[in-house]
């Protein structure tokens, strides 16, 4: 509900909230003032007093209140703020329109993905024109097990008649049982990602009574009727017990990780033979074997759990295939007897590069391949077990995306791989593992016609603070004048190890036909030039994140790319905190700002140990218990650094339901920022009141977000149509 549409009798409350003399005489005359007034003074969030002691330092949090998710005020703020929103962006709706169908009109609606086989079947999944969610289905395989279009299709899950009536809807896992009978899924109708398991039994069309709250992760034993799954904690949402449940039985739980650092995760070996689970923390994992045929067997840990040793498992006739950044930084491949797997026992099969980061690992029944990262470009490199030979699949592309698409067949002879540029849109294609031979099964259709001649992609260096050389991709459309005028778009994230990928994208192109020069920046945080790049990023090195992006902006404007007055940056989550973070540091560099569920309340967070996520990410951010950790965080954390100045226009967006970064970070940032900021340049918060971390859920409610902030960012740049 918009605010525009509280009420005479609910005004009182939205009084009490806070509001400026004007608004509030705005309010008195008219309980609707935004029929009578578009440019509504924005919302004053109330000063509310919070403190804290720590480390000696007193603590004053003003905006505390709006954490309170189940108060009304707060609702009625957040819809007050999204009514601002609407009213200050009524100008750029047409253009968001104008986007959203140009978009659209680019989407093959109605569409097939690449049919994978599993056993006896072949499973795809399938949208039609006009409804949000995919629809999953199977074919039966002819008697050579290809595909057989004119066999009869089952669907498995119409998402579409699940999501009926829910304002939100995913489903964010689904595993077949081995006998092909019974699928189990993972459902969330909130985007709060808490996800509900459900078990359909496929030859009825029946929903089991067997059903489990918050799991994250699942895998099937071989008997067909014996299902693992781990748990969440429901208040730290941390993945923490391992269950075991025989369909028609109570689960029972076999594990509890109880050490606040690591998650779970269950999952099985390739060959099928091993349930595998593994506790994971930022620098330390353990894995456990369980035999698929036996799963009421113990637990069996592999190498136990040392400290800074992470390590992970697959396993091939009797061998163990140990993926270990033991005396490996960016890790290597040893094999050993399933019997004995210590480390005397091991036996190099890929040593350790320093100059690539061993990402993958697929143990087939005659072949391996092995994906790696060198350059911030993905290799995969598959290796002969008859003839002991390697061979490279290579791309010519400056910048590109390859990853592995998935290739569920142990014996399969054939590695299925995705691959894009940002001017290739997406294929899937089979790689013959003996003779290296490719066949392309799909590619992504750009309907209405794209000739990716007219666009041009490069690899670009920056040179950080500390004369690191920090590599960017850009693309442009052919044609663009590079005199420091062009309209360009700075997108990061560096968190995590998560690297930032040259991908392609359909809503992108909207930008680059209007003359929209788009930059990713590789910068420290990510495992884009290995796991040093990740440790330069992290802890007490996490301002180096900053600094990268700073220097990657003041490169583009230095090389004619741009100027401050042209540049619109954006980030996410983990990328939000950088937005927030290098708008503190140099608002005078960009011109615009979309933070999008952004992380700008570091402290408070972090302090906060009940929070979802937070003693997690201890090892990741730092522990702010600790007084030196403390310091550093507090120096960069954006919700602590809003200084009386000028600041660039700042779009931030959330969700309500957000689990990951709460939706009071982005709101409390911007209560704060507009008490601060001495410039008249528009500040928006905009909230998806029914969604969570990642916005919309129907592939047409998450076009239209998308299409909104890009018209937004087109208005700043003063392009109108």
């Amino acid at each position: 509900m918009l605010l525009k549409h509280i009420t005479t009798a609910s005004l009182t409350t939205l009084l009490a909230i806070g509001t400026s003399p004007a608004a509030q005489a705005d309010i008195v005359d008219s309980p609707m003032p935004w029929l009578k007034k578009q440019n509504t003074t924005p919302p004053v969030a109330a000063k509310v007093p919070w403190q804290e002691k720590r480390h000696g330092e007193i603590v004053t949090d003003d905006y505390r209140w709006l954490q309170k998710k189940e108060d009304p005020k707060v609702i009625a703020y957040l819809n007050a703020e999204n009514a601002y929103t609407e009213a200050m962006t009524a100008d750029i709706q047409p253009l968001a329109e104008k986007l959203f169908q140009e978009t659209k009109a680019r989407m093959k609606e109605t569409d097939l993905s690449v049919p994978v086989r599993r056993g006896k079947y072949y499973y795809y999944n399938r949208t039609e024109a006009g409804k949000q969610y995919p629809i999953y289905c199977r074919r039966l395989a002819d008697a050579q097990l290809n595909y057989d279009d004119k066999a009869s299709e089952e669907i498995l899950l119409d998402q579409n008649l699940l999501a009926k009536d829910q304002k939100f809807f995913m489903v964010a896992g689904s595993l077949v049982s081995p006998d092909d009978r019974y699928l189990a899924y993972l459902t969330d109708t909130t985007g709060y990602r808490q996800f509900t398991l459900q078990i359909k039994d496929l030859k009825t069309g029946e929903l089991l009574s067997d059903q489990a709250e918050r799991v994250t992760s699942m895998a099937w034993a071989a008997d067909n009727k014996t299902l693992f799954f781990v748990q969440e904690d429901a208040t730290t949402k941390r993945a923490d017990r391992l269950f075991i449940m025989a369909l028609g039985d109570k689960p029972e739980q076999i594990y509890q990780e109880k050490v606040e650092q690591f998650a779970l995760q269950v999952g099985t070996t390739h060959d099928r033979q091993f349930i595998t689970l593994r506790s994971g923390a930022t620098d330390t994992s353990e894995t456990w074997l369980i035999p698929a045929n036996q799963p009421n067997a113990k637990l069996r840990s592999v190498l136990g759990r040392q400290q800074g040793h992470r390590y992970e498992v697959e396993h091939r006739d009797g061998l163990l295939y140990i993926k270990t950044n033991k005396h490996a930084k960016n890790f290597r491949l040893v094999t050993a007897p399933l019997a004995t797997p210590g480390e005397k026992y091991w036996k190099e099969l890929v040593p350790h590069n320093k100059q690539a980061l061993l990402l993958n690992v697929e143990v087939f029944r005659d072949y391996l391949a092995v994906s790696e990262k060198s350059q911030a470009l993905n290799q995969t490199r598959i290796y002969n077990f008859s003839t002991r030979q390697w061979k490279n699949i290579s791309f010519n592309d400056p910048v590109y995306l390859a990853m592995s698409a998935g290739t569920p067949e142990y014996n399969s002879r054939q590695l299925r791989i995705s691959y894009q540029s940002p001017v290739t849109p997406p294929m899937v294609m089979d790689v013959d593992m003996d003779s290296g031979e490719r066949k392309v099964l799909k590619q992504q259709e750009v309907v209405g016609g794209y000739d990716a001649s007219q666009y041009e992609t490069r690899r670009l260096w920056a040179s950080a603070k500390d004369g690191v050389k920090v590599p960017l991709w850009v693309v442009y459309k052919k044609g663009v004048v590079l005199d420091g005028s062009a309209p360009t778009l700075l997108y990061s994230y560096g968190s995590y190890g998560i690297s930032t990928e040259a991908s392609f994208s359909l809503a992108r192109l909207s930008l680059l036909n209007r003359g929209v020069v788009y930059v990713q920046a590789h910068i420290r945080g990510g495992t884009d030039l290995g796991e040093h790049w990740h440790e330069d990023g992290m802890l007490m090195k996490k301002k180096n994140t900053f600094t990268d992006f700073i220097a990657s902006a003041e490169y583009l404007i230095q090389e004619k790319w741009t100027s401050p007055e042209k540049l619109i940056i954006q980030g996410g989550s983990a990328g939000g905190l950088l937005m927030g973070a290098v708008t503190n540091m140099r608002p005078d560099l960009f011109k615009a700002v979309h933070a999008a569920v952004p992380f700008m309340d570091v402290m408070n967070t972090m302090m906060d140990a009940s929070l979802p996520l937070t003693t997690g990410e201890y090892l990741e951010w730092g522990n702010p218990n600790q007084k030196a950790a403390y310091d550093y965080m507090r120096s960069y954390s954006p919700y602590d650094n809003i200084e009386k100045k000028a600041y660039p226009a700042m779009l931030v967006t959330t969700g309500l339901n957000d689990s990951q970064v709460m939706y009071w970070e982005p709101a409390k940032y911007v209560a704060k920022l507009r008490t601060y900021k001495t410039d008249q340049n528009p500040l928006l918060l905009k909230i998806n009141m029914a969604a969570g971390h990642g916005g919309a859920s129907g592939r047409y409610d998450a076009l239209k977000e998308s299409s909104f902030n890009f018209a937004w960012m087109l208005g700043q740049w003063g392009i109108k149509e």
